[in-house]
This record gives C-alpha cells, structure tokens and sequence, in this order.
C-alpha cells in the first residue's frame, strides 16, 4: 500500500502559484473543514472531490480564475473563498495572448558523456527498442487477413530475438479522396513499416483499392502482397507465412548492442487526465524530458488541441522564430478544421476528464505541457513526419490516444509514456508504452496496468525530481527490453487520422 501524508489544514489543497485565486483538494474537503495557506486561513463552504478546485479568495462575476499563475476562465457569477470552482461557475473563454517570440537562435543541444541502453542499431543510424515483424493493412480490405497471420504465430516458438509478429489493421484505405488524406495515410503507413523498432514487414492489399501497395518501396525486408494476386485470404496467409520465414532467419541473427542514449526518441503521451496530472505525472515526465534531451536524446510532445491555451509557453521557448510560427500555423489550421465540423477546443475534455476536475482545455493544457519540461522546442513537425532534431519537438496530432500514438510511432519514436489520471489501458503493436499513474488511487485501482506512481507526489512521500528520474531510469531498462504493463496485456490499439471525407 502506498504511504500518504494524514491529511492537515496544510496540506489538504495544494496552491500551485502565488498568484492562484483556486487551489487544488489533495483528500475530500468537507464544509467546514479548515484550510491554511502560509498566513492566509479560509473554510471550505462545499464539499469538495480530490482534484477539484477551490476558491482561495472571493472572486467577482466576470473576474480571472487563475491556476498555475495562468488564467483558466472567467467566474459566471460570484464566487465566496471557500466555494467549490467548477463547471457551474467558471466560464471557457478563447484568450488573445501577445506572444514572446524568441529574437535569436538557440543551439541543438551538445552530446554530452551519455548512459546506455541495449537496443538493435539499425543501418539508417537509429535504434530499435524491440525487434518485430509488422504485418501492416494497406487498407481495411485486407485488416482480417494482417491479423490472420499474426494470429498464425501466436502458438509458435519464436526465435529469441524476435519479439513477435503483430498485425496493423485498420479502417482505411479505400473511399478516400486521393490526395491529402491518401498521402497522410501512406506517411503513416510508411512510418509503421520503416521503423527502427521493426525488422521486416509484410505490406498487405486486396489489389483494387485507393491505398495500392505499389505505393510502398520495397526491399529484401520489406515485401507486397496482395490477395488477389494470391489467390484470395488463404493463399495470402500462406505467401505472408513463407516470406515471413526468411524474415526470422534474418531477425535471429542480431543482437542488443550498446547504443548512446542520444538515440532514444521518447513520445509523451497523455490519456484520461485528472486535475493531479499537471500536478504529479506531467511536471515528473518533465524532469525525465529535459534529462533526455541534455543528453542529445529527443523528446516529442503531441496532441495539438492539449496544448490551445497554453502555446504562449512554447513560442516562448521555440528554438527560433520560424520553429514557433510554424507552432502556430498548426494551432490556427487545426481550429479551422474543428470549425468545419461546428466545433471548437474545448470540447476536448472529455466527462472523465472533468469528473477528475479539469473543467475546460485551457486548464488541461496548461498541465498536459508540462510533459515537456523547460527545455527549448527546437522543431515543429506534421502528422507522423520522421522526427530528425535531438530535444524537445512537438508534433501536430490530435488529442485522442489511438490516433496521436499512430503520428509518433510514425514518426520514429522507439519508447511512450503516457501519464494518465483516471486511468488508461492503451499501448501500441510496436512502441513499448510505459504508463504513469497521477494519482496513488488509480495506482491502487488498476495497479496492472501502470508502471509508475507518481501519485506520491501528491502523497508527499516523493518529489517531481524523484518520480522524474525514476521515469528516466525505467525508460532505458525499456528501452533495454524490459516489459510494461500494457505489454504484458497484449494491447496493440491502431488508429490512422483520417481527415477527409468517405466517398
């Protein structure tokens, strides 16, 4: 069981800024229940749910709520300290900032002496964490017989330098409009079969579909097939079957080697948020991204509608004015194409999200980028485009798991992590996902699923830097082969982003 503090009037809410007008409810706040912040004393007025926020001076109507020294919202209606601040009071309110472009250019970060990991080095210079056989659905014609020959070796004996054979299927493919959507798809595809993390892969087509596999190049590791040029599903199986076999002889061969962490390309991910997360699990896989990237390591921050509200803190941080435009062309095409669909940003957070006490995205962004520490963004790049800069990148993806994990994995990350608050199960067929509880309850909750808590930090029983070298530790024994938990379950979720219509 985890050791948590006994709950005082010191530390029953966390105030995260000086500036803050709310503060955050560690344990369950009764009415009544006293509260001290250095020299200031208030009462809660409502009950108050851990996570959730509450008022720590009286607020008016139409007056700034802030959290982490940042505006949130505005209050709908006057709020007493003391008061629960949530949904029912504080209003979503799109805000202008006048950003701080950097006037000079900041250097890629120096190599400096670097630990190691044991990982498969590839001939293109990057590295494999696992060592697969990807059998990858040019479209969803050909989903069922991808996952038909992975399903074949799950009974089978592999070599021992062989971590499996995993399908890739999928809904897409065909009635697509060629064009835009078709070569997104194709990058994506690439990027899953020219991965450092794959060590051959079967292309798979029905024959007469948009997405032809005539498309994809190919090479003694990397081979097309199709089913009607097969003679259907079982004579496909079979033709994926006898190629494969020449694969595993190859794959048997190679071995782990040591390689310069300055090679581990680490996704950061978040799924099912909670208020703790920007808190305890995003500012600890922080501290392990800034490591990352001192060590000439890359760390790539996703999710483009989890960072409106708070792409002020990364113009300010952009390697050069050109790395924080292009930033902002991305935020300003993607709330174009939420528009299309009569949308806007804040309909992101989702109920989990707000049951956690996050009551809109400017709230959940200003702790979703803190997965990505202080270190400068030197680069900016496009769904599932092939990561290339050592440190901090951001990668244009939406923020659903499934779909944002596809963009980075094609993008050639080697290693996830992926903090969750209320919970999450995702992994990814390839990508090794190392999960990071924000908070001790869904540690305890869904224990098999998570890798890390860093939900003492909440407990005060560990601090952001412990939980965040703790995270670095973990991600080179990853790196290294060590299992995750998501792993362990077989999760292997793949889901391209289509953007256009379906025809």
């Amino acid at each position: 069981m985890t050791l948590i503090r006994l709950p005082s009037a010191e530390n029953s809410a966390i105030l995260l800024h000086p500036e803050d007008n709310v503060a955050i409810a560690r344990v369950p706040l009764s009415p009544g229940q006293e509260l001290r912040f250095g020299d200031r004393r208030l009462r809660a007025l409502d009950p108050v749910s851990p996570g959730h926020k509450i008022a720590v001076a009286s607020i008016g109507q139409g007056e700034a709520v802030r959290r982490y020294g940042q505006v949130i919202g505005r209050a709908t209606c006057p709020i007493e300290a003391g008061r629960h601040v949530h949904t029912h009071n504080l209003g979503y309110e799109e805000l202008a900032f006048d950003y701080e472009f950097p006037s000079g250019e900041i250097p890629l970060p120096a190599r400096a002496e670097q630990p190691t990991f044991l990982g498969y080095s590839r001939p293109d210079g990057r590295a494999g964490t696992r060592n697969y056989i990807a059998i990858v659905a040019a479209s969803n014609c050909a989903a069922h017989a991808a996952e038909l020959v992975a399903r074949s070796y799950e009974v089978e004996t592999l070599p021992p330098n062989v971590d499996g054979v995993v399908a890739f299927p999928h809904g897409d493919g065909c009635g697509h409009a060629i064009g835009p959507d078709t070569d997104q798809l194709r990058r994506t595809l690439i990027g899953i079969l020219d991965h450092p993390n794959v060590g051959a892969a079967v292309i798979l087509g029905l024959g007469c579909e948009d997405n032809q596999v005539r498309h994809y190049p190919q090479n003694e590791r990397l081979i097309a097939l199709t089913l009607q040029g097969s003679g259907g599903t079982r004579g496909v199986v079979e033709a994926a079957r006898r190629e494969i076999g020449r694969f595993m002889e190859m794959l048997a061969a190679e071995r782990r080697v040591e390689i310069p962490v300055s090679k581990i390309v680490l996704g950061l991910n978040c799924g099912g948020s909670d208020s703790f997360s920007g808190i305890t699990a995003n500012p600890a896989l922080g501290v392990c991204s800034d490591k990352l990237a001192s060590l000439g390591g890359t760390a790539v921050l996703a999710e483009t509608p989890e960072i409106f509200g708070a792409e002020h803190l990364l113009v300010r941080r952009a390697r050069n004015r050109q790395v924080a435009e292009k930033l902002l062309t991305y935020i300003r095409d993607y709330k174009n194409y939420l528009i299309r669909f009569g949308e806007c940003f804040d309909a992101n957070p989702s109920p989990g999200n707000k049951e956690g006490g996050l009551t809109n995205i400017i709230e959940k962004s200003l702790g979703a980028v803190a997965k990505a520490g202080v270190s400068p963004m030197m680069d900016v790049v496009g769904y599932a485009e092939r990561i290339t800069s050592p440190g901090f990148v951001f990668m244009n993806t939406p923020g659903y798991d499934p779909v944002s994990l596809a963009g980075l994995a094609a993008g050639g990350i080697n290693v996830i992590a992926f903090t969750t608050g209320r919970g999450s199960a995702i992994g990814f067929p390839t990508v090794p996902v190392i999960k990071i509880a924000a908070n001790s309850a869904t540690w305890e909750r869904m224990r098999e699923n998570m890798d890390v808590n860093a939900g003492e930090i909440a407990d005060g029983t560990k601090s952001v830097q412990q939980v965040g070298e703790e995270i670095f530790d973990l991600v080179l024994r990853v790196a290294s082969g060590e299992r995750t938990a998501a792993e362990r379950f077989g999760h292997k979720e793949f889901v391209p982003w289509r953007i256009g219509p379906v025809l």
